[in-house]
């Protein structure tokens, strides 16, 4: 397929803020689209491979901007002004493009293959040279390209599509595409992508229209899924009515999310991210292997820190470098220890089990595991009818350092990558959010050369919407903890546009952060503030797709006031 034929694509995509039309697009697309290049469903994400594979284009913003400068002949300082009058690198190269007088000679019409070529070479390059490497592969395609073209070429580049789609727009423009919009086939479709993590290969099964070969599909051991996420719940009654009785009640850890999956004697470890950190984690491995069990299977758990002389657990702070930290692992492993807590089993000896009831899958786990204090164990939890028994699970969860519970009917199937009404959360009100840093201020004294005065912003759909600024928790130094250092060298390959000191940072590094409490505020597009936000954690467990929400938001300012009015 021609390129050009895809960016047509985006712009009509891009055009529209409604569903339905989005969905009658691709579904349109999607009738003509040939079975051979499914991968073109990749791109309608800004991937190059599915959403499972670990392998991303990783461009940053300045390696974007001296590859326009080699393809278009523009001076980078010019480029630099156009972006920050734009906003959008994309457009710039747009813009310069359209004033290109003309072509190079090596210029040819580009094709989606050769652009997926090209972009897949990038991430595997490594080494001396590596930088002229990647150039010299974004310039080849930029010269070739029509002003629409290096548009959406660099934003490729640079993940930051804008068009609108999402996992569901592609979901529901299959089933119109290929099932007559039939309401009763989309489970078979959603299950079909929450088993393989692959959408190009449930477009080539849903092209032949085939729902008996989409529901044989099974999950892969070694093939990360994204994991199951709970609502919240205002109480242990309101669980009850929501649940109905007995229900489940469990630890809700402080820590971070594993999936572990073993086939064999290989195991691999993936964080709620689909990121493999097997390495970090070499004594997880030997639990695994002498604790459990099975000759494969896929479990869900919670790695929770704890301190070596006291046995006390620490919260996910104290612990969340090791999932980053790739040197080093031996000392890590002495000084910050995890415990792996198994809340949950997916997969067993050759069988999904995302089917099977909750009861029926904590009943198999709690049989394959060889409990070991400190190391491994299955998640605390008990099954009761009994309101006062949970409220004294939930004291003992609290005086342990856990966040909360989890409440789970025990009819339920597992669901990956959802946020199920089976399964709640509940937790006292910390006070504390997951937000995605979107700017920033270079520092002057001490911090210079480093950023500061971050803002933070919510999510609202498909929008990040600012809430506050802040720097405070931040470290001087990187040993005593998040430094304004390391913070500095994460954001800096997603700034965006510089304005004198200020920076636009595109949403991609996502912190937890406490406050005082919550304001309404006009200086704000969220129409709300934090007051006093304070840095707690660096969230790299996290995608961007979990971050709070305007509407948690909302609520908890509601719950505020409420609270407020009882003790005023």
């Amino acid at each position: 397929m021609l390129y050009s034929k895809l960016t047509e694509l985006y712009t009509q995509l891009s055009s529209t803020t409604k569903r339905l039309e989005k969905i009658e697009i691709l579904s349109k697309f999607f009738k003509k689209l040939d079975e051979k290049e499914s991968y073109i469903l990749y791109l309608l994400e800004g991937n190059i491979y599915p959403s499972y594979d670990e392998r991303k284009i990783g461009i940053s913003n300045q390696l974007a901007i001296k590859s326009i400068s080699k393809a278009t002949g523009t001076n980078q300082k010019k480029i630099q002004e156009l972006w920050r009058k734009m906003g959008d690198l994309g457009e710039v190269s747009k813009k310069l493009t359209e004033t290109k007088t003309q072509r190079t000679l090596a210029s040819h019409t580009l094709t989606t293959i050769k652009v997926l070529e090209n972009l897949r070479k990038l991430p595997e390059l490594i080494g001396k040279g590596t930088i002229d490497k990647k150039i010299s592969l974004i310039t080849e395609l930029l010269t070739s390209a029509s002003p629409e073209e290096a548009l959406y070429l660099v934003r490729t580049l640079l993940g930051d599509l804008r068009i609108g789609v999402q996992e569901s727009t592609i979901k529901y423009s299959l089933l119109k595409a290929f099932f007559n919009d039939d309401k009763e086939k989309e489970p078979s479709i959603q299950r079909a992508i929450d088993k393989t993590n692959d959408l190009a290969k449930v477009f080539e099964i849903s092209k032949k229209s085939d729902i008996k070969k989409l529901d044989s599909l099974e999950l892969e051991v070694g093939k990360p899924i994204k994991a199951m996420l709970a609502q919240k719940t205002i109480s242990i009654k309101q669980a009850f009515k929501d649940l109905g009785k007995p229900l489940a009640a469990e630890y809700k850890y402080d820590g971070f999310r594993l999936l572990i999956h073993k086939k064999g004697d290989k195991i691999t470890l993936f964080t709620r991210r689909l990121e493999n950190v097997t390495k970090q984690f070499p004594e997880v491995e030997r639990y695994i292997q002498n604790n459990l069990k099975g000759k494969s299977f896929i479990l869900d758990s919670e790695a929770v820190g704890y301190d070596k002389k006291t046995k006390k657990y620490t919260d996910f702070q104290a612990i969340s470098q090791r999932i980053r930290r790739k040197h080093n692992i031996k000392k890590l492993e002495e000084s910050l220890p995890v415990e792996i807590n198994i809340f949950d089993i997916l997969y067993y000896n050759g069988k999904s089990l995302l089917d099977k009831p909750f009861k029926e899958r904590t009943k198999l786990l709690r049989k394959i595991i060889k409990k070991e204090p400190f190391k491994i164990a299955p998640s605390k939890m008990i099954i009761t009818s009994s309101e006062k028994e949970i409220e004294k699970f939930y004291k003992e969860a609290l005086k342990n350092n856990q966040e909360g519970i989890m409440l789970k009917n025990l009819d339920a199937e597992y669901k990956p990558g959802r946020r199920v009404g089976h399964m709640l959360k509940l937790k006292p009100n910390k006070k504390d959010f997951d937000l995605v840093i979107t700017g920033a201020e270079w520092g002057t004294g001490k911090r210079k050369g480093w950023l500061s005065s971050f803002t933070l912003s919510c999510k609202k759909g498909n929008k990040f919407l600012e809430i506050g600024k802040s720097s405070t928790g931040l470290k001087e130094k990187k040993e005593e903890g998040l430094s304004y250092e390391e913070l500095t060298d994460l954001l800096k390959p997603h700034i965006e546009e510089q304005n004198e000191r200020a920076v636009k940072i595109s949403p991609k590094i996502v912190v937890a952060v406490t406050y005082q409490d919550i304001q309404k505020s006009s200086n704000y597009e969220s129409g709300l503030a934090l007051r006093f936000p304070r840095f707690v954690a660096l969230r790299e467990d996290k995608p961007i797709s979990e971050i709070t929400t305007l509407e948690e938001l909302e609520e908890e300012f509601i719950d505020q006031k409420k609270e407020n009015y009882k003790y005023n």
